[in-house]
């Protein structure tokens, strides 16, 4: 089973950050053992001073090399990930795709329809790459910009909302669809550093929010537990 992260800058994460990519390895590493691999065509965090992804400093330097493989960036969202997808599976040969996208479109790019129909995109490239390809999907999380302004609260709800008809729509047995439920108790004070982007605690539920769709939906690995 390879598995493939894809998201914009809370997946990516900063220099000096855990990520709940490590956290979702370290799951996967007590659920799965070796019978499973992290792929993507990237590897490295945001670098804020050099605003651009050229760190490798994580916060644990025995994350190893093979697993911080992702693909993600900082201010990348279903707008950008759409046109590379199909180049990234076919590379990789990813079985599972765990998707965090939405929030840098809604904020930057696209409203909610525009930004759905870029979703219908990336899974359309990403079957046409692999026609058994699975995918979680993460609805847009409580944030920071959302929590100061009504109407952009409004357009995130509506894109979570197109994104479950999107998710409906498109879910097939060759290539189950999954919308993964979003983390409870999400706490901007706690679980972010600035309102948005996951501290240690946003880590694990962002994580577990993945974790526990693939164990209840498809039987994969099995419940989350923390590690240190």
């Amino acid at each position: 089973m390879r598995f493939m992260f894809v998201g914009d800058s809370q997946t990516i994460g900063s220099a000096g950050d855990h990520t709940w990519r490590y956290r979702m390895w370290q799951h996967l590493e007590a659920t799965l053992g070796g019978a499973y691999a992290i792929v993507g065509p990237r590897t490295e965090l945001y670098e804020a001073t050099a605003g651009a992804a050229v760190s490798h400093a994580y916060a644990d330097p025995a994350f190893p090399a093979d697993a911080r493989r992702h693909l993600a960036g900082w201010g990348e969202g279903w707008l950008h990930m759409a046109p590379v997808i199909g180049e990234a599976v076919t590379a990789a040969r990813a079985d599972v795709l765990l998707v965090a996208l939405g929030l840098i479109d809604l904020g930057f790019y696209t409203n909610s329809d525009q930004t759905s129909e870029n979703v219908r995109a990336f899974i359309r490239a990403a079957r046409a790459a692999n026609p058994r390809v699975r995918t979680v999907v993460l609805p847009v999380i409580p944030n920071v910009r959302a929590e100061e302004e009504p109407p952009f609260a409004a357009e995130c709800a509506r894109f979570n909302e197109l994104l479950a008809k999107t998710v409906a729509d498109l879910d097939e047995p060759g290539s189950p669809l999954l919308l993964a439920s979003p983390p409870k108790a999400y706490d901007l004070r706690t679980d972010t550093y600035d309102g948005t982007h996951p501290g240690p605690s946003g880590e694990h539920k962002l994580a577990a929010a993945f974790a526990t769709a693939l164990h209840q939906a498809w039987g994969l690995g099995g419940p989350y537990t923390p590690a240190p």
